[in-house]
């Protein structure tokens, strides 16, 4: 078992809530009067600083979102009005993705960088990833934050860090070969494009000592089909990990793989709510997931709605670690589920049966409508040599005996359907 901070990881509940409340309250005296975001939102609310106490106080701060901070960054362009510092002591810029709509632009202070990388220490030591290690990294470096801080959290850990970008795929797999890279951190998509490539050049992959990856910026390491096919693809465990620009790194899977998530409690206040009501939800009930970072004075994020749905466990992990837990990982966003014949459809749910055809290299779901109905259209892309009646009738029943819909699924030309090294697009819905 490996820990990044074992004192921390494994502290008894009341001291994580003891830690919580001494950062919040040092946070919200960084702020008062000097970030003005925040300033503004408490006043909106008749708050003052002063009105914030203890940890019990949070409440009484609004949900903060997404909408609010883009507002901002609209109304005082280009950075908007969440930074405590003046920008000349900002040293890091980046941006979410923008997957759905303008990207939010955030800023690092050097001390909130570093936060960046500490964060990451915890995800890598919970995979087990040492000083032994070589990690690459596949990511060709853009605004987007994507695997930006594994790079800090290699360092943090020790492990060689060896940057893949400016590369195609096969060259990518060449250069792990070359170089004996055990680690890795990427899309689950990138994974599965990797050993896509290596199968159509004949490249094997048992020639690069691979023994984990870590995955990020979509679903698909806690989606059960897609975890398996890679860790059987590649020989190797994989692990879980959620964050995004506008919160930092706050969950990670840790080597006991108990079917969750862990949070950093040491770094971030988590909250289960009902996103319609906005009321907590009983421990292990399916709700939003609502985030407060605590140390990144320069780009704060107080009571965040992230969109998320979770369930909450706070139980010990028989990996020791007392952090709370999400049951499953992210189960997927509040803003993503659609309603197709009365029935509530989630992408990684169709994900995960879609994934269980062996012969599928690729595919991509359309939610079209119909008049007042909806239908679910599968496009599938197949291995060369697959039966294709059969890989159809396997896509139809998954998804008939798992969500009681009928699909209509479609084979598609091999290579037809898109790529992707960051985040894929493979959910759509048209009118």
């Amino acid at each position: 078992m490996t820990y990044f901070d074992q004192t921390l990881e494994c502290a008894p509940r009341e001291q994580i809530e003891s830690r919580q409340g001494r950062l919040f309250l040092s946070l919200m005296e960084k702020l008062e009067n000097k970030n003005l975001f925040y300033t503004e939102k408490l006043n909106r609310a008749g708050l003052s600083f002063g009105d914030i106490q203890s940890l019990e106080d949070l409440q009484k701060v609004p949900f903060t979102t997404k909408s609010e901070l883009m507002e901002a960054q609209e109304q005082s362009p280009p950075f908007g009005t969440n930074l405590t510092f003046p920008e000349s002591a900002y040293t890091r810029f980046h941006q979410t993705s923008g997957t759905t709509g303008v990207p939010l632009r955030v800023l690092d202070t050097e001390e909130s960088w570093k936060w960046w990388g500490h964060c990451w220490g915890f995800v890598m030591a919970a995979a087990g990833l040492t000083a032994e290690d070589r990690l690459f990294v596949p990511f060709s470096f853009g605004p987007f934050i994507g695997f930006w801080a594994a790079v800090e959290g290699s360092r943090e850990v020790s492990a060689m860090m060896i940057p893949g970008g400016g590369r195609d795929s096969l060259q990518r797999l060449q250069l792990m070969k070359e170089l004996g890279a055990t680690a890795m951190c990427c899309t689950p998509t990138y994974a599965l494009r990797l050993a896509e490539v290596a199968r159509e050049e004949n490249f094997d992959l048992d020639q690069i000592p691979l023994r984990l990856a870590i995955h990020a910026g979509e679903p698909g390491a806690n989606v059960p089909a897609t975890k398996q096919r890679i860790e059987k693809t590649w020989g190797i465990k994989c692990y879980d990990h959620a964050g995004a620009s506008e919160i930092g790194a706050h969950s990670f899977e840790c080597t006991e793989q108990p079917g969750g998530i862990h949070v950093n409690e040491s770094e971030f206040i988590v909250e289960v709510v009902d996103p319609k009501t906005l009321e907590p939800v009983p421990e292990g009930e399916e709700g939003e997931l609502i985030l407060t970072n605590l140390s990144r004075i320069g780009f704060p994020i107080i009571r965040y709605r992230t969109g998320d749905l979770v369930r909450l466990n706070q139980a010990p992990c028989s990996c020791g670690r007392t952090f709370a837990r999400f049951e499953g990982g992210v189960l997927g966003r509040a803003d993503d589920m659609v309603v197709i014949r009365g029935v509530n459809v989630f992408p990684s749910a169709v994900e995960n049966l879609v994934r269980r055809c062996d012969a599928i290299v690729e595919f991509r779901i359309r939610v079209s409508s119909l008049g007042e109905m909806s239908e679910l259209n599968v496009e599938i892309e197949l291995q060369p040599g697959t039966d294709l009646n059969a890989a159809q009738e396997q896509v139809h029943h998954e998804i008939s005996s798992g969500l009681g819909l009928r699909p209509e699924v479609k084979v598609v030309e091999p290579g037809s359907l898109p790529r992707f090294e960051m985040k894929a697009k493979r959910f759509l819905r048209s009118s």
